[in-house]
């Protein structure tokens, strides 16, 4: 659902703006690997459409309770396929959260490798924490949805923003997911950050939608996000950023 809707806002962005760096968690990870690699429009799209993504979300019973409902095979087949087919041509960076310490990081440059892509997209619950290094790490939208904080960090002082999900698609996720975050990490504000966000006006589709593949919503998502996108008035002046100490 997500990945698809930011492919359809890119679809909109790349004729008349360029990044001077990219930063993604969860699938804006995947899709921004593959921008930042010069994937097309048109190509990411069509990995989204493509049937194979179908294939992402399959429900298996697990070993252990904390590894996840869903099969995570695909799911690292689709990471490793986009990890070896494209490598970043500008910064690029992947945002993740270590459990149990709650620790949001970001990695990039020579340090990513596909089992950052993995971790970045392991929604807790339904994939299991990835290992690297000793330690685990989940999905990079668990604490922060949008990681502004990691493109501040990189030396960014503007952000074009392609928020795919501004409220969660259930009332009780909305209130168990936000509570959990204004817990764990309350948001941070960034004042002197210039801040253009594309975002659908409202949930894309249902808990069922971003779990069940079907191309007519992936098309639909691809769609909104390029009419969201294109909607935007003004984009930030390119200003390159000064590299983080």
């Amino acid at each position: 659902m997500f990945g698809a809707y930011q492919a359809g806002a890119w679809k909109a962005l790349a004729a008349s703006f360029q990044p001077d760096l990219i930063v993604g968690a969860s699938a804006g990870a995947l899709n921004g690997w593959a921008i930042a690699g010069g994937c097309s429009p048109g190509e990411l799209c069509d990995s989204w459409t493509n049937a194979a993504s179908a294939d992402l979300m399959h429900f298996h019973i697990p070993a252990l309770p904390w590894r996840g409902v869903l099969d995570p095979a695909p799911l690292y087949r689709q990471v490793d396929d986009f990890f070896a087919r494209f490598r970043p041509r500008l910064p690029f960076a992947a945002t993740m959260v270590e459990v149990p310490r709650l620790r949001q990081i970001y990695v990039t440059g020579d340090r990513m490798t596909a089992g950052h892509l993995r971790a970045s997209c392991a929604i807790p619950a339904g994939f299991p924490p990835v290992r690297i290094g000793g330690k685990f790490y989940v999905d990079g939208g668990l604490l922060a949805v949008v990681p502004l904080w990691a493109a501040v960090a990189m030396g960014a002082t503007s952000a074009v923003v392609v928020n795919a999900l501004p409220m969660m698609p259930s009332r009780l996720l909305r209130a168990t997911v936000g509570t959990f975050r204004s817990l764990a990490a309350p948001p941070a504000q960034f004042p002197n950050l210039e801040v253009v966000e594309i975002r659908p006006p409202g949930p894309l589709g249902t808990v069922h939608d971003a779990i069940f593949w079907k191309l007519d919503n992936v098309r639909r998502w691809i769609a909104q996000g390029e009419r969201d996108a294109a909607a935007i008035q003004s984009l930030p002046v390119h200003n390159p950023p000064v590299p983080a100490p």
